[in-house]
C-alpha cells in the first residue's frame, strides 16, 4: 500500500515557483484534486503559497499531524481495507494514496480508480482550532475514527448499482443500506454507531423501536413516494426526524435500509457481496428479505 503524506511538502511552499515545483512533483494529485489545468495555473501558483503560509492553516496542520501521527498505522489500516475490497472484488486495484491539508477548500475524501486523497484536516476532531463548516450532527463523523467508514462508503459507490429511473424512498433506503453494508464487510470491527455517525443513545433508541420506525414508513405510505422533499426528509441529512420521534436521528431511512439488506443476506447466504452490490432492484431485496420487525 503506497501512502505519501503531502503536508510537509505543502507547508514548505513560499513562492509561486515553490507551488509549481510542488504541483510538478505530484502530477496526478494536482490534476485531479487541485484541478490543475492551463486555465488556472496562475491562480494555483498564487493561491497555494497564500494557503501554505497562513498561520491558522499552519496551526491546523500541526493539529492534523498530532491527530494522525503514525503514517505506518494509517498505511496498514488502508492496506487492510483495500485487501478486503480486493477479496470481494478481485478486479479492484488499490489507488495511490496521499494525505493533505486542504483548509476545507478541497473534498474531505477524493477517490477514483487511480488516486485517493485524504484531506486529514477534516478529521482532526472536536478539539481542532478550525472545523469544517457543517452542522454539529454532521461534524460527529469528522474525527479520526470516522475516516475509514466514510472512505469505505465512498469506495462502495464504485460497485453499488441501482436503476437510474428508480427514485422512490425505498430505492434510496436500500441503495444507502447497501453502501453501509459494504462498509461493514470491509471494516468488520467497526460498530454501526461509527458507520452511521450516530450516538450510542441514538443506536439504542433505534434498535428498541425498530418496529415502530418501520411501521411509520408503512402507515404513511412513504416507501413508494417519489417526492424528492420526502425522500430527503427520511434518507438525507437532518439533525432528527421529528415526524417519527424527536429523538429519532436523521438519515433514519439509511439505517432501515441497512437492516433490510442485512435481513436479505441472512435469508440468502449464497449471495456474495458482489452480487448484492450488483442487484439493482430494491423491491426484490425488500421482498426476499422478509423484513418484518416486531412492533
Amino acid at each position: 500500500m503506497r501512502l505519501q503524506r503531502l503536508e510537509p511538502a505543502f507547508f514548505r511552499i513560499k513562492t509561486a515557483a515553490d507551488a509549481q515545483q510542488f504541483m510538478d512533483a505530484h502530477p496526478t494529485f494536482s490534476r485531479y484534486y487541485l484541478q490543475r489545468q492551463p486555465a488556472n495555473e496562475k491562480e494555483l501558483e498564487a493561491g497555494l503559497p497564500q494557503l501554505a503560509t497562513n498561520a491558522a492553516l499552519q496551526q491546523l496542520g500541526r493539529e492534523t499531524t498530532a491527530a494522525f501521527p503514525d503514517s505506518a498505522a494509517l498505511r496498514r489500516d488502508l492496506g487492510e481495507l483495500f485487501r478486503r475490497v480486493h477479496y470481494y472484488f478481485p478486479d479492484f486495484r488499490a489507488p495511490v494514496a496521499f494525505t493533505y491539508v486542504s483548509g476545507f477548500l478541497g473534498k474531505d475524501i477524493y477517490v477514483n480508480d487511480s488516486l485517493l486523497v485524504l484531506s486529514l484536516d477534516w478529521f482532526v476532531g472536536p478539539n481542532a482550532s478550525r472545523r469544517p463548516d457543517l452542522p454539529q450532527y454532521m461534524l460527529r463523523r469528522y474525527k479520526p475514527a470516522g475516516l475509514l467508514p466514510l472512505l469505505a462508503q465512498n469506495v462502495a459507490s464504485k460497485y453499488n448499482r441501482h436503476e437510474l429511473t428508480a427514485n422512490t424512498t425505498l430505492d434510496a433506503m436500500v441503495h444507502q443500506g447497501k453502501a453501509l453494508y459494504f462498509a461493514s464487510q470491509v471494516l468488520p470491527c467497526t460498530p454501526d454507531s461509527l458507520l452511521l455517525g450516530y450516538t450510542t443513545r441514538e443506536m439504542i433508541g433505534l434498535e428498541a423501536n425498530e418496529g415502530r420506525v418501520w411501521g411509520h414508513f408503512l402507515e404513511k405510505n412513504l416507501l413508494y413516494s417519489t417526492t424528492p422533499f420526502l425522500v430527503q426528509k427520511y434518507v438525507g441529512e437532518r439533525p432528527n426526524v421529528p415526524e417519527i420521534d424527536k429523538t429519532c436521528p436523521g438519515r433514519v431511512g439509511q439505517w432501515v435500509g441497512l437492516q433490510i439488506v442485512r435481513k436479505y443476506v441472512t435469508e440468502h447466504p449464497e449471495v456474495s457481496l458482489g452480487r448484492l452490490m450488483a442487484e439493482k432492484n430494491a423491491q426484490r431485496i425488500l421482498n426476499e428479505s422478509h423484513y418484518r420487525p416486531k412492533r
